[in-house]
């Protein structure tokens, strides 16, 4: 049983998984672009219709390559569970930042350039958007050097409960796999029926574009996070490790409460959510600091 598990999660998790998945994505971001700027002129040349905003401009087209970019970013944070919990959630708070630059490319095709700027609302977002992602970045910043100086503490031996807890993550990772999969091609699939045809469309995920399969991701996050939290009990009763991976799940929680509202309130769970996150790794750290 052991080595089909070990076989399943090299086959989906792998370096060499990782870096054929890299080109993969990559190539299919690089065509979706040209096939969304032919799109573009279909739809300006009135040769065929298509009922959304993607299609009005070809600065438009750079929403999709990201869209791929993400999906990649997605298959990270399922890579590194296994491997290390800062890093983990770190690629969490990329994948909400790159969200954010994506939907900067998407409100750049809507914005009318006005006195009444502020009275607009997609040209208020826009602002909320841009300040956002300069602040997210370096909020990531901050968050990513915490983490290295976590790993620049002197290594103690692995013993069993370690090495079965980083077992126990592989099997969890290697589950998410293919439900991602799933909920990827499902969402997509919903949204290009309910494109061809806008009667079909259902579901509040659909009112808006952003929020398609990200907030099923990490509302399944939150799931992954509660249960890795609940088995490394077993591991360890540390109290400043609890309280990390405690800290870590309610982050997960305002990012994926961020897509239930639009405006500032979203922007400030957002930033709100990776702030919080990045003062619980700073007190985590601390708390490493003096017991060592």
């Amino acid at each position: 049983m052991k080595n089909i598990t070990r076989d399943i999660f090299a086959f989906f998790l792998s370096e060499i998984t990782k870096k054929r998945s890299e080109k993969i994505i990559l190539s299919i971001a690089i065509a979706s672009f040209v096939i969304h700027l032919i799109l573009i002129f279909l739809v300006n040349s009135k040769l065929i219709y298509l009922e959304s905003s993607l299609f009005d401009s070809p600065i438009a087209a750079i929403y999709t390559p990201f869209s791929f970019i993400l999906l990649y970013e997605v298959y990270l944070v399922i890579y590194y569970l296994p491997k290390s919990i800062t890093t983990y959630i770190g690629k969490q708070y990329e994948i909400i930042t790159l969200i954010i630059i994506r939907r900067i490319f998407k409100d750049l095709s809507d914005l009318k350039l006005s006195s009444n700027w502020f009275e607009i609302k997609n040209d208020l977002q826009f602002t909320y958007d841009i300040i956002a992602s300069i602040i997210l970045f370096y909020l990531l910043f901050l968050f990513y050097k915490q983490s290295r100086k976590k790993q620049e503490v002197p290594l103690k031996m692995i013993d069993s409960n370690i090495n079965s807890f980083i077992t126990f993550k592989k099997a969890v990772a290697t589950c998410l796999v293919p439900v991602l999969i799933i909920i990827a091609v499902y969402s997509f699939s919903n949204w290009i029926s309910a494109l061809i045809n806008p009667e079909i469309m259902i579901g509040a995920s659909f009112k808006n574009i952003n929020n398609i399969f990200f907030d099923e991701f990490f509302t399944l996050l939150i799931l992954v996070d509660v249960i890795l939290l609940l088995a490394s009990f077993y591991y360890t009763d540390k109290f400043h490790k609890v309280i990390r991976n405690s800290g870590f799940i309610i982050s997960t929680i305002l990012i994926r409460l961020s897509f239930s509202v639009s405006g500032l309130l979203n922007t400030v769970l957002i930033v709100g959510a990776i702030v919080f996150g990045l003062v619980i790794l700073i007190i985590h750290n601390k708390f490493e600091e003096e017991l060592n």
